[in-house]
């Protein structure tokens, strides 16, 4: 049997499924309940959120034998054939391939006739702003005035590229990125079932490597799990990122506090050594240093927090707020002019020596 990916084979069937979009899931289920029943939804958000997922499920609930409801069976033909992408009054069209007006003529052309089996016949246009104007004009009448038995649903990525009068014709439902933390708990669930073995921190990982997507961040995994062999450990999956060890930060911040040049330039070859990236490297000093401040403004927080490192104390209280702030910013501007270095390890070693420069040595307490 062919191995099936997990972005495919975890997709959400069912709202209930579906991860991080509880105001949109709340929304389209009340409506479904309560028969009331718009003819265009529109879903926005970036790569990998839900968008296909929300239509190919609101199809579901639309065409379900025992529907319209909230809650399709899953199990009649209707439910089967819409899964497997096989019904026949489900149009699925790609608009990034299908810009020309013709072929939005030749899609509406049969928009008149009733449906040949289902309860509607819906049509699910992926990527919509990427239509033509001509091909939006001969669009609109059909969606200003639909047939009864008609559906739009739309996605996109992009939808300030969507004509004024398109998007006043559409029910419109902006979809969240979802949070690192929220996606590490869903790998968890997914690789529970996959009886895959993963660290929480390997976890983490890929959680924040998917940037809000979880469509992303289970491509990643499928990737990790064939480059660990089976086992998700931090140091594969870091090496499959091109990431740096968390060690490394902390000891860079701790490096600064003593004034250690030296220690810093040895801190960058060994990053280059393990192979990472020096973005990776100034963006996990960046994050360090918002611990920081964080924990200096307010402890409290700070304190609750399960990941905390110990040495985030120690530098917290060694830094003044202010050069804690100052190395922050040199961070976030060493990491956006590092494509205009020579080379990017120039560019980083330049930035904590930068950092190095501007931190007062007598303001520096010693690490205790």
């Amino acid at each position: 049997m062919s191995h099936q990916v997990l972005a495919r084979k975890w997709r959400p069937a069912e709202f209930a499924e579906v991860v991080g979009q509880d105001h949109v899931v709340r929304a389209l289920s009340n409506a479904l309940d309560q028969d009331r029943l718009h003819h265009a939804f529109l879903f926005t958000g970036t790569r990998g959120c839900g968008k296909t997922t929300l239509a190919r499920i609101l199809a579901r609930c639309f065409n379900c034998e025992s529907g319209p409801t909230s809650a399709p069976c899953g199990t009649c033909g209707t439910c089967q054939e819409i899964r497997e992408g096989r019904h026949v009054d489900l149009l699925e069209v790609d608009a990034a391939s299908q810009t020309k007006v013709e072929q939005t003529r030749e899609l509406l052309e049969n928009a008149q006739y009733a449906p040949t089996r289902g309860r509607f016949k819906i049509y699910l246009i992926d990527e919509v702003h990427m239509l033509s104007r001509s091909s939006f004009n001969a669009l609109l009448k059909t969606l200003e005035e639909p047939p009864a038995h008609i559906k739009f649903l739309l996605a996109t990525t992009d939808p300030q590229k969507l004509p004024v009068t398109v998007l006043s014709r559409c029910l419109q439902f902006n979809l969240r990125s979802l949070p690192a933390e929220q996606i590490r708990d869903q790998l968890r669930k997914v690789l529970d079932g996959e009886a895959v073995e993963a660290e929480d921190e390997a976890l983490w990982r890929l959680a924040r490597a998917a940037d809000g997507s979880l469509r992303d961040a289970l491509s990643l995994t499928d990737q990790a799990i064939a480059f660990c062999q089976g086992r998700l450990d931090s140091a594969g999956v870091r090496d499959m990122l091109g990431t740096i060890d968390a060690d490394l930060p902390w000891r860079g911040l701790e490096m600064l506090v003593e004034g250690d040049g030296q220690g810093l330039l040895q801190l960058v070859e060994e990053a280059a050594f393990q192979g990472a990236h020096f973005e990776s490297l100034l963006d996990e000093m960046a994050e360090c240093l918002h611990r920081v401040a964080v924990r200096q403004a307010v402890p409290a927080y700070a304190e609750k927090r399960a990941d905390a490192d110990p040495r985030e104390a120690r530098v917290a209280a060694a830094l003044p707020a202010e050069e804690v702030q100052l190395l922050y910013q040199i961070c976030l501007t060493g990491r956006r002019d590092l494509p205009l270095a020579p080379e990017p390890r120039m560019g980083a070693e330049m930035t904590l020596l930068r950092k190095h420069a501007f931190l007062p040595e007598s303001q520096a307490a010693p690490l205790s």
